[in-house]
């Protein structure tokens, strides 16, 4: 039987209440929605040129996010 008590001190901090609302995450959500969009046109038609282009969106939203989440404009913690 255990007996684990937290202590105050234990306890984690509060999680901001954005809800992931940040100029990182939309600027990520846009690029990769984008990216999928490009990519579906490219599969559809077919035509592999407009898939890869797709593919590098998709890298290069995931690129700014994380550039503008090391740069302050992400969840701070």
């Amino acid at each position: 039987m255990s007996t684990s008590k937290k202590r105050i001190n234990e306890v984690p901090p509060v999680a901001p209440s954005n809800h992931g609302r940040t100029v990182s995450a939309w600027v990520t959500n846009g690029g990769l929605m984008l990216a999928a969009t490009v990519a579906a046109v490219g599969v559809a038609i077919p035509d592999w040129t407009i898939t890869w282009i797709g593919a590098g969106l998709a890298a290069a939203s995931l690129i700014a996010g994380g550039a503008l989440k090391a740069a302050g404009h992400g969840q701070r913690h």
